[in-house]
């Protein structure tokens, strides 16, 4: 053991709580606030530290435990000394890639084990022993030697560099009872890692499909600049280092997926993507969002007579979100509406350049008058004031703020992605799809398709009416936080029984 007091649930964020606003991190905060009777641990996983300043959230009083790694920072090494590598680990590490190329099913809980991570290899034999620049040139002459050689062996590091430095966590996280990833990616392959090196109970709950997500990412260049050595310049231009990425995404997401032994989802769709990517049926489960429908439900009072001409937008200003599109119907809705207002509700800080971007299209679609960034606002103030709530993105999994909406009598138009569609209209059973429509739910970056369903929501007060006594009614039979708690507390008290066992 550690020596360190022992943690009852062990959650690894990777890129969010306590630091990013919103999304995964309020569903870590609301459930370890929701659930005191638990001592909780946190492990952070950033990329650099710059890009993670200040903590956006204060830990509650049962996280006994906060740690943070930053695996993409740049570390002063003093010349290397020449390094050899023994033939067996040399052979272990070349059976290891083919297994990785390989389509076949492979067992990879046999493969990464602590004696070949933190044992027989060591990440200073990868970086610099004479073998493993052998078998670098190997590859690229057999692979990819029409791209930069300099852009390949620095993608060859960033890969490998985070598995080395994440054995090395993972063995100093001895003394967690449960541990809870709340994705696969680098969160879940920890928490794999844990699970393979000390028998931990490990429960994974994806929010969206990472994987899916990732490749989204690097198809559309928007966050590849997340998984690159900052000594990469080039690395968009190469389809091949891209697939690269890609491969070893779904390799270790497909290692997570074996390792767990409860895999959760927030919505039905996304279990089925999950066993379309590797995951066990039977260990595969859904649990839905919750929210507080008693402190929301109060903010219904507080809404003044009729239908406000104010459309708002409660997310992060990123491509994912595309919030160019939201302007584009925004346009369209102006000319119908002048003194209507878009809020775009949310820290414009994470993608600076798409932010300036977003606001020099607003001014050069002459809509200054219009639209409002807002940075983060408490949603008590904003959805009161709010006619519509929004969501245009990309891809979502089970959006919070939806459920927020609905609890304070707002009704939605979203982009058909995620549970946005299931929410909006109802999937859960009959009784859930008796209730009816709570909103609008329209095809990916459409902007003609949003900017019609706002003017209709915004001129007919009576369908809005029915709208949002559907979305009342839905949030208060479904998606309560007490449901959500009760649902939760059954997982980690049978988790911790198997601990204990």
């Amino acid at each position: 053991m550690s020596g360190r007091e022992p943690v009852d649930i062990m959650l690894i964020a990777e890129g969010t709580y306590p630091y990013v606003r919103g999304g995964v991190s309020s569903w870590i905060d609301q459930l370890i606030k929701g659930l005191p009777h638990y001592r909780f641990g946190v492990l952070f996983l950033g990329s650099t530290r710059e890009e993670y300043t200040k903590m956006q959230y204060s830990l509650p009083e049962n996280v006994h435990f906060f740690e943070e790694y930053f695996l993409f920072d740049e570390v002063e090494v003093k010349a290397p000394a020449k390094r050899k590598m023994g033939k067996e680990a040399m052979a272990k590490i070349r059976k290891f890639h083919q297994h990785i190329r390989s389509k076949a099913y492979v067992d990879y809980r046999q493969l990464l084990t602590p004696e070949l991570l933190l044992d027989e290899v060591q990440l200073e034999d990868l970086l610099y022993a004479e073998e493993s620049w052998d078998f670098i040139r190997e590859n690229y002459r057999r692979n990819c030697d029409d791209i930069s050689f300099i852009d390949y062996f620095w993608t060859v590091r960033s890969i490998h560099r985070p598995i080395w430095l994440l054995a090395k966590i993972a063995q100093r996280i001895d003394f967690a009872k449960v541990v809870h990833a709340p994705s696969t990616g680098y969160a879940g392959f920890t928490a794999a890692l844990i699970k393979n090196f000390h028998g931990t109970p490990f429960m994974l709950t994806e929010h969206g499909i990472y994987i899916r997500e990732r490749k989204m990412d690097m198809h559309a260049n928007a966050a590849f600049s997340l998984y690159k050595s900052t000594l990469q310049k080039s690395i968009g231009s190469s389809d091949y280092l891209k697939s690269m990425w890609i491969n070893f995404f779904e390799k270790i997401g497909f290692f997570t997926y074996q390792s767990a032994d409860e895999i959760l989802s927030l919505f039905q769709g996304a279990r089925s993507l999950q066993i379309a990517f590797g995951a066990p049926e039977a260990r595969c489960s859904v649990i839905p969002n919750g929210v507080d429908t008693r402190r929301l439900g109060a903010l219904v009072a507080k809404r003044e007579a009729g239908v406000p001409r104010v459309i708002t937008l409660l997310g992060r200003v990123v491509a994912i979100k595309d919030i160019k599109t939201f302007i584009r119907a925004m346009r369209i809705v102006a000319d119908r509406f002048p003194d209507v207002e878009g809020w775009i509700t949310g820290p414009m800080d994470e993608d600076k350049r798409y932010a300036e971007e977003c606001e020099r299209m607003v001014t050069s679609m002459r809509l200054e008058n219009n639209i409002r960034f807002l940075g983060f606002q408490k949603i008590d103030d904003i959805l009161p004031k709010s006619g519509i709530l929004t969501l245009t993105s990309v891809s979502e999994g089970m959006p919070l703020v939806i459920l927020e909406g609905f609890a304070a009598g707002l009704p939605c138009v979203a982009t058909d992605v995620g549970s946005c569609s299931e929410l909006i209209c109802g999937a859960l059973d009959d009784t859930d799809r008796a209730i009816g429509k709570a909103g609008e739910v329209v095809a990916v970056a459409d902007a003609s398709a949003l900017a019609q369903a706002y003017i209709r929501l915004l001129e007919d007060e009576d369908l809005w009416k029915q709208y949002q006594q559907n979305a009342i009614k839905r949030v208060n039979t479904f998606y309560t936080q007490e449901l959500f708690f009760e649902k939760y507390d059954a997982i980690y008290r049978k988790e911790l029984s198997r601990w204990q066992a």
